[in-house]
């Protein structure tokens, strides 16, 4: 089984580190992909905007012999897009995460570096019809990209958001966002009174479970378009 592991962010050190840990958790292999073009970290509506036509990019040029694509950053920028033109079953970190969370407890947190993230998580919690079971979003100050260059330094902050999320906001689960935060859910959970889920790990759980299933979505039209790289066009207008 082959998986197409995205990563839009253009930092390669952030999709190794996802895919170092998807291929501890998984028996697949992980065919890694970084964004050609965008941001280093994505951490504002305009980064993201642009990461969904990178994810696009990366889709267009490495798809071919996978089973399943695993949109590994949390937002899961161009989502559904990617969903409307894969010839395979993709699945977003964020999407695998907020869905095992909802059999793991009633009411979910999220916790995730960049304050930027909060209204554009609460909005994408919305397009999955999951705002009823949201019982809060915290953020720490420290985006994703410093979190993974020195995640010792985080650990507290991120602990006390969890913590937050549990006793404040009254969560019985936490979702731990972000590629680039792989591995710090099992570190924080001792000082958290609710279960902590890694997002990174259940998206590769949630993309294992869906790879050899059919995409589920009618073809999409054909696009003529200017301008793109020539596996994308080539995608698009088929």
């Amino acid at each position: 089984m082959r998986i197409l592991l995205i990563n839009p962010n253009t930092t390669a050190s952030v999709t190794e580190t996802a895919a170092a840990h998807v291929r501890r958790l998984i028996p697949a292999e992980i065919v890694p992909a970084t964004g050609r073009f965008g941001a280093r970290y994505i951490a504002s509506r305009a980064a993201a905007a642009i990461a969904g036509h990178a994810a696009l990019d990366a889709l267009a040029a490495h798809v071919a012999g996978c089973d399943a694509v695993y949109l590994a950053c949390f937002g899961d920028p161009g989502l559904l897009a990617l969903k409307e033109v894969s010839p395979v079953p993709v699945v977003g970190m964020a999407e695998g995460a907020l869905h095992l969370a909802c059999t793991r407890g009633r009411r979910i947190g999220i916790v995730t570096g960049g304050v930027l993230w909060k209204p554009m998580l609460t909005e994408f919690v919305a397009m999955l019809g999951l705002t009823e079971r949201l019982a809060g979003i915290r953020t720490v100050a420290p985006t994703g990209g410093e979190i993974a260059r020195d995640p010792d330094a985080a650990l507290d902050r991120l602990g006390k958001a969890c913590r937050d999320c549990a006793e404040i906001d009254g969560a019985d689960v936490v979702v731990l966002g972000g590629a680039a935060l792989a591995g710090l859910a099992e570190r924080v959970q001792p000082q958290v009174p609710v279960p902590v889920i890694c997002s990174v790990e259940a998206g590769a759980r949630a993309v294992i479970a869906a790879a050899g299933l059919a995409a589920g979505r009618p073809a999409a039209p054909a696009v003529e378009s200017v301008g793109l790289s020539e596996e994308l066009a080539g995608l698009l207008g088929r």
